[in-house]
């Protein structure tokens, strides 16, 4: 089992797995709170036209899919912010625009093969030595401002309103939330994969929130599960020769539904 390691591409992949598997509770548990869910949908598919412009002008696709899904969640939170669209439209709208974009810089480029299909679905080896570096940085950058203004996220989060009241510059800091959301979004698409990120997100959170605890508990709960899953998808999917984005989300929705059972089994007792 252990000559495993002996593979640099998997020793690449579990470094940028647990950076990223450490990274997504911390964003996705204020995404869930604040039922901004569809947002990672969103800017999933608007780094799907960020990869395939990467791919088009032998860029790495990872800082070109940064790129777009920064613009493009700016641009998001400005139309929600200006009330002149409805947050659900202007989410359809970029959605719809940044994949249609992929399809026509797809077509020009007569097809991307593996390259494209290995960022739609997460690989391990699509992780290139650079891309660590981009990981490992950006994931600093993320913990340390969501630890800075850990109390102020979480005030806007429950109460908005009553944050503003309190003098807290709320679309300050929502800008740069959905910043972050972008750039984790972002670094997560060589091991999780384009279409599957939004699990990766979502469901190690409402998992945890299923145990009803405290804030920080149900956070390192996510956190446990979120880890464990990575780890074990990646290991995995090297061995069945699958695409470690689905079977790290595979693994995620199991425990979702061991969680659930458990819940309902007790529930009955």
């Amino acid at each position: 089992m252990f000559s495993i390691f002996h593979y640099t591409f998997i020793i690449r992949g579990l470094e940028a797995g647990l950076l990223i598997g450490a990274i997504a509770p911390l964003i996705g548990i204020f995404l869930v709170l604040r039922r901004y869910s569809l947002i990672a949908d969103t800017l999933s598919h608007v780094s799907l036209a960020g990869v395939a412009i990467g791919l088009l002008l032998k860029i790495n696709p990872l800082l070109t899919a940064l790129g777009a899904s920064a613009i493009s969640s700016l641009a998001i939170e400005r139309l929600r912010t200006s009330k002149k669209i409805y947050g659900e439209t202007a989410l359809s709208i970029f959605l719809s625009g940044s994949l249609a974009l992929a399809i026509v810089l797809i077509g020009l480029a007569h097809g991307f093969n593996v390259d494209l299909f290995s960022y739609l679905f997460g690989s391990i080896l699509t992780v290139r030595p650079s891309d660590i570096y981009i990981i490992f940085i950006l994931a600093l950058v993320i913990a340390a401002v969501l630890v800075a203004f850990f109390k102020e996220l979480v005030y806007i989060s429950f109460d908005e309103e009553a944050a503003t009241v309190s003098g807290i510059p709320v679309r300050l800091f929502n800008s740069l939330f959905i910043l972050l959301a972008a750039a984790t979004i972002a670094i997560a698409i060589p091991i999780i994969g384009i279409l599957l990120i939004s699990a990766l997100l979502v469901v190690p959170i409402v998992t945890a929130l299923q145990f009803k605890q405290s804030f920080k508990m149900t956070l390192l709960v996510a956190e446990i599960i979120s880890l464990g899953s990575v780890l074990a998808g990646i290991l995995t999917s090297f061995y069945l020769n699958v695409s470690s984005g689905g079977m790290i989300v595979l693994i995620m929705l199991a425990v979702f539904g061991v969680v659930l059972l458990a819940k309902g089994q007790m529930a009955r007792q």
